[in-house]
């Protein structure tokens, strides 16, 4: 049963992960950082939100059995807006807004949260009441829809500019991440997720 959702920011130092990633997978690149939202949005209240699930391109594998069900097809994604914005710390104390990177939406998800859920809890997996879960980095199919810096700057090949003249290939001392959420569709009352924001201090 899943409660509700809220955001997740998963902080990845990619300096670290490019030199564990093989053959070990993330460890202290993943393991030292984690916010999130202030409130979880229940799922009752995100009913008037849901929608189909991600549809597959032709040629891709069709899941397993125990993750198909006509339900989840149609009704197994979520229409939510999810946008990233950067503030450097000249940024801030230059009175600048933030700078919006990315906005993506919660409907480009190749597994819905039900059959992650479902797939995670097959072999036995013991999964109590209050454990949270992270989808993974959630990107769309165009250049601004892009969910992670690395995406973004394609590796820090290619830097984003910054209102105040700075460029950034990948996050630096004092920038402060925001990611907000919201959901809103005709009829229904507009739901917004708080801000999930976090300022990055020296070492």
């Amino acid at each position: 049963h899943i409660f509700g959702l809220c955001i997740l920011n998963d902080w990845s130092a990619r300096d670290i992960q490019a030199w564990e990633y093989q053959p070990l997978g993330p460890f202290l690149a993943k393991s030292f950082a984690s916010h999130i939202s202030p409130w979880v949005v229940t799922m009752e209240a995100l009913a008037p939100f849901r929608c189909p699930a991600y549809e597959r391109p032709d040629g891709d594998p069709v899941p397993l059995p125990y993750l198909s069900s006509e339900e989840n097809e149609a009704n197994g994604g979520f229409d939510l807006q999810i946008e990233v914005s950067i503030a450097s710390e000249r940024m801030r104390d230059a009175g600048t807004p933030p700078q919006v990177l990315a906005v993506t939406n919660m409907q480009h998800l190749y597994w819905t949260i039900f059959q992650m859920l479902t797939h995670h809890t097959s072999n036995g997996c013991n999964l109590r009441p209050g454990d949270m879960m992270g989808t993974g980095t959630i990107s769309g199919p165009t250049e601004d829809a892009l969910g992670s810096i690395l995406e973004i700057t394609k590796r820090g090949a290619e830097p984003v500019s910054l209102p105040s003249g700075e460029e950034r290939k990948f996050l630096a001392d004092g920038d402060e991440l925001i990611m907000r959420a919201w959901c809103e569709a005709d009829g229904a009352r507009r739901i917004g997720f708080g801000d999930c924001r976090a300022v990055i201090e020296g070492a």
